[in-house]
C-alpha cells in the first residue's frame, strides 16, 4: 500500500512540473507574439510612405489636360496675353471650363490637368506652380516678380482732378472701403495703411469711366459702391478696350480711361496713370502631380496652337 502512494504522490509531482514548464512556455510564445505585433504596428507608424502617391506613382507618359476658361472671360485673354498669345486659338483637344469652380473641379479630379486662374481664387484643392522659379504670392506680385500679372489702372489728365467730384471718386479708389472690394474680388491690392473714404454730402454731378474691359467689372463694383456712400454722384463705366481708355482720357471724352497694362505715355501724352490695383494669374495643377515649376515659355508652348514642333504635349517634357 505504501509503495502505491509512493508512486501516485511521484505521478501528481510529474504532472504538476509538466503543467508549470507549459504555462511558462506559453506565456513566453504570447508574450514573444505580442512583442512582434508591437514591433509591426511600431514600424507602420513610423513609416515615411505620403499618403498621396509620390513623383514615382506620377505617370510622366500621359498626355497633358490643358484647361482653357470660356471666350470672353477677362482671365483668359490677361493670361494669353501674358505668355505671349494674345488674340489666339486654345490649342486642339483643350478642356473649356466655364467659371472658376469648373476650373478648380476639374484640376482637382483630373491628375494630368494644367490650368490658370485668378491667385484670389486658388483653393487648396490644387497646388500652385512656382512661375520661372518665382511663387505666385500677393507679395511677389505686388513687387514685380511673378511675371503673370499685370496692373489696372485709371488715366487721367492732371487738371481732371482739379474737379471735387472727379477728385472725391480718385480718393475712394486709394481707400480702404475700394481695397476691401478689390481683395474680395480676387485681385491685388496694393494700397497698404488705406484709410476709410469720408463722404463729402455736398458733392454733386457725374463720372464718366471707359476702357479696359478686364478691368471693367471691377470697376463697376467700386462705381456701384462709391454711388451708395455718395447718391448724388452717377458713375459710367463702360467698355472699348485699353486703347479706348487711353484715347477718351488723352482727348477729354472720359474723366478716366482704364488700361490693363504698363502706362505707355505715348498713347496718352497729357496723361498720368494710377495703378488701381494688380491681376495675379496662377498656374494650377492636381496635387498628385509632381511638378513645382514651370517656364513662361513652356506654357506658352502648351497653350500655343501653332507651336508645331516646339508643343509640349506630354508630362515627360517637363518633369525628368
Amino acid at each position: 500500500m505504501k509503495k502505491i502512494l509512493a508512486v501516485v504522490s511521484m505521478l501528481v509531482a510529474f504532472i504538476l512540473i509538466l503543467t508549470a514548464c507549459y504555462g511558462n512556455s506559453s506565456q513566453s510564445s504570447s508574450t514573444s507574439s505580442s512583442s512582434s505585433q508591437s514591433s509591426t504596428v511600431t514600424s507602420s507608424n513610423n513609416s515615411s510612405t505620403p499618403l498621396s502617391p509620390n513623383a514615382s506613382a506620377f505617370d510622366t507618359t500621359k498626355n497633358i489636360s490643358i484647361l482653357a476658361r470660356e471666350d470672353g472671360s477677362g482671365t483668359k485673354t490677361a493670361f494669353m496675353e501674358l505668355i505671349g498669345l494674345k488674340g489666339k486659338a486654345d490649342p486642339e483637344n483643350v478642356i473649356i471650363q466655364t467659371g472658376t469652380a469648373g476650373i478648380l473641379t476639374e484640376v482637382k479630379g483630373n491628375p494630368n490637368a494644367i490650368a490658370y486662374e485668378s491667385l484670389g481664387y486658388v483653393t487648396n484643392d490644387v497646388k500652385m506652380l512656382k512661375v520661372d522659379g518665382v511663387e505666385a504670392t500677393v507679395a511677389n506680385i505686388k513687387n514685380g516678380t511673378y511675371k503673370i500679372s499685370r496692373p489696372l489702372s485709371i488715366v487721367y489728365k492732371e487738371a481732371t482732378l482739379n474737379n471735387d467730384i472727379n477728385k472725391a471718386y480718385y480718393v475712394f479708389l486709394q481707400s480702404s472701403d475700394a481695397q476691401t472690394i478689390i481683395s474680395g474680388e480676387g485681385y491685388v491690392s496694393i494700397a497698404d495703411n488705406a484709410l476709410a473714404y469720408k463722404i463729402n454730402g455736398s458733392l454733386q454731378g457725374s463720372i464718366d469711366i471707359s476702357g479696359s474691359t478686364s478691368l471693367q467689372p471691377l470697376m463697376t463694383e467700386l462705381a456701384a459702391a462709391f454711388e451708395k456712400l455718395q447718391p448724388n454722384i452717377d458713375v459710367t463705366v463702360s467698355g472699348g478696350g485699353s486703347g479706348t481708355g487711353y484715347k477718351n482720357a488723352d482727348e477729354g471724352v472720359s474723366e478716366f480711361g482704364m488700361i490693363s497694362e504698363e502706362f505707355s505715355l505715348e498713347k496718352a501724352p497729357s496723361c498720368t496713370d494710377y495703378v488701381v490695383c494688380k491681376d495675379g494669374i496662377a498656374v494650377i495643377i492636381n496635387k498628385n502631380n509632381p511638378l513645382d515649376s514651370i517656364l513662361v515659355s513652356d506654357l506658352k508652348n502648351i497653350y500655343d496652337i501653332e507651336a508645331g514642333s516646339s508643343a509640349i504635349t506630354k508630362w515627360n517634357a517637363l518633369i525628368k
